[in-house]
């Protein structure tokens, strides 16, 4: 659930911090006065699109920040896939920043994350309801994943098993495809293939080449300076110069008077022994230099043909991949692909086999999902007409079709529509042909009742719920929400007292001047305060012994 709402520069609101409870959480206010920011506010920090108005004027920055309690599978999954560490409390932070450029900056638990990962992880914290879900509820494309909601864990593990068959079956297809297509094209197709076969065949590349030639060239390339070093190394440890003695010269003669000293001293033994190990190990480097010297001459021709192989190699990665690894992997998917196409009526009678075996796969498993969602079908249709009855739309009848499709899709093989009649002797109608917006909000209500049984989400946030019903029917939509609230947490955005009376959290919205520059202020009411704002509903700003009255006996009416 959501704990804490910590909103700054956002629009009318210069900073407001909200402490949200569980149950049924009702913000009011006078209209105009900005109750719909706090929802964009939340909007925004769940990573929904904003406008350069959103940012309070001559601000830089606006800041909104989410505090979250969960106990959500789903979300320890995300956190854990996106490397996130959680909270031992099992809080969870959401923070996001927008700036004046119209750029932003948003983090989970601290972690700098994309708007596309926010997305994914608020799908898992709450569902948002306001006029843009009026369009998604509207738009039939939308009912199979509003259905699917429903059906439990099988249909999720059986829908999962059907794409990676369908991902499967439209690869092969793409293979058939290939081989099948107009001749013209698989002959071009086959003569660049052979090409790049051959040129890479001719290379005969070897791994790790290319290092083991650039180390030749680096040695060839420096043969000056080499045999000067080694010369002049070879002259300092061994042959020395007139009149100046080799180093081997200088440890000969220290050798002598340690071995001399050592027959008068026979504690001088060890030294003498170890002096004489190192004497052997410099005259073997010294002799091993000086042939080694003797051997090095400039080779043009060698490092010409080092040169040219190298050429060959940079060819060849500049045009099948980065890396000698990466080109003879481009040179096996060559052979493969032409070996399929070299190969087409077999390799073609092959695939088709295959795609038969996955598409009478892919059939049963679609049966599968057919039977689950007719099946599941059939009880939201039962429990959405209850909830319908139950605000006042006494003779709906909610029908859930599913018609089957001649073709494999994502979903299956099913086309499902959400279909209504709102009063008696009236034909079902798809949910776009409601006329009334009452009628929507209700039923979208009844389908969040039904839904809040096979959800996770802790959250369901209301704008608008309210539209085009008064009287008896707020009332039962009050007591519809305050009922889903027992089970969830709510927040809802009313102008009706029927509604507002069954809050078990009230929020007052309402502007002020401050220093000339008009704020929105957001301040949670005590009971007598929340009496007075229903009167204010009631019977405007004048507040009378009547209208509170009649707002205690709201509030008293209270399931």
């Amino acid at each position: 659930m959501l704990e804490h709402l910590h909103i700054k520069n956002i629009a009318l609101i210069q900073e407001s911090e909200i402490l949200f409870d569980s149950g049924l959480n009702i913000l009011t206010g006078e209209t105009g006065a900005g109750k719909s920011m706090v929802i964009d506010a939340l909007h925004f920090a769940l990573g929904g699109k904003v406008n350069r108005d959103f940012l309070r004027k001559e601000e830089q920055t606006a800041l909104v920040e989410a505090l979250f309690t969960t106990q959500n599978p789903k979300v320890d999954m995300f956190l854990e896939e996106h490397g996130i560490e959680p909270e031992g409390d099992g809080t969870l932070l959401i923070s996001r920043i927008l700036q004046s450029s119209g750029r932003s900056v948003a983090r989970i638990n601290g972690n700098v994350v994309t708007t596309s990962m926010l997305k994914a992880l608020a799908a898992e914290l709450m569902d948002l309801y306001g006029q843009h879900e009026h369009q998604s509820l509207l738009n039939p494309s939308g009912h199979i994943h509003l259905l699917d909601r429903f059906c439990g864990e099988e249909l999720v593990q059986t829908l999962k098993a059907y794409r990676a068959c369908f991902a499967e079956e439209r690869e092969l297809q793409k293979q058939l495809q290939m081989l099948c297509g107009a001749e013209s094209s698989r002959a071009q197709r086959l003569d660049i293939l052979r090409f790049q076969k051959d040129e890479i065949e001719a290379a005969a590349l070897q791994s790790k080449e290319e290092e083991n030639l650039l180390e030749q060239k680096k040695r060839l390339g420096s043969i000056d300076k080499l045999m000067r070093f080694s010369m002049e190394g070879v002259r300092l440890l061994y042959d020395g110069t007139e009149g100046i003695p080799s180093v081997c010269d200088h440890l000969g003669d220290a050798l002598h008077c340690i071995e001399e000293a050592a027959q008068l001293d026979a504690s001088l033994c060890d030294l003498s022994e170890r002096m004489n190990d190192i004497y052997a190990q410099v005259e073997d480097v010294s002799r091993e230099w000086k042939k080694y010297t003797q051997n090095l001459e400039a080779d043009p021709d060698t490092l010409e043909t080092i040169e040219e192989r190298l050429q060959v190699i940079y060819r060849l990665k500049r045009k099948y991949g980065g890396s000698v690894e990466e080109v003879l992997q481009f040179y096996q998917n060559v052979v493969s692909e032409l070996e399929l196409l070299e190969n087409s009526e077999e390799k073609a009678a092959e695939l088709e086999e295959k795609i038969d075996q996955i598409q009478n796969k892919m059939h049963s498993l679609a049966q599968t999902m057919t039977q689950l969602r007719r099946k599941t079908a059939d009880q939201v249709q039962a429990h959405v007409e209850s909830a319908l009855h139950d605000m006042q739309m006494m003779q709906a009848r909610f029908v859930i079709a599913i018609e089957p499709r001649k073709q494999f899709t994502m979903e299956g093989m099913d086309q499902v529509e959400f279909l209504i009649s709102a009063n008696a002797g009236e034909d079902l109608k798809p949910l776009a042909k409601i006329a009334s917006g009452g009628e929507m909000s209700r039923v979208m209500l009844a389908l969040k009742t039904v839904l809040v049984d096979a959800d996770e989400i802790g959250t369901f946030v209301f704008d608008e719920i309210d539209t085009g019903v008064s009287g008896k029917t707020a009332r039962k939509v009050g007591e519809k929400m305050s009922l889903l609230a027992k089970k969830r947490q709510i927040i809802c955005i009313t102008h009706l007292p029927q509604i507002a009376a069954m809050a078990d959290s009230h929020y007052r919205i309402h502007k002020q001047v401050i220093d000339g520059r008009t704020t929105t202020q957001v301040e949670r009411l005590n009971d007598t305060e929340a009496c007075q704002e229903l009167a204010r509903l009631l019977g405007g700003e004048e507040i009378t012994e009547t209208t509170l009255a009649a707002a205690k006996e709201l509030r008293a009416q209270k399931p």
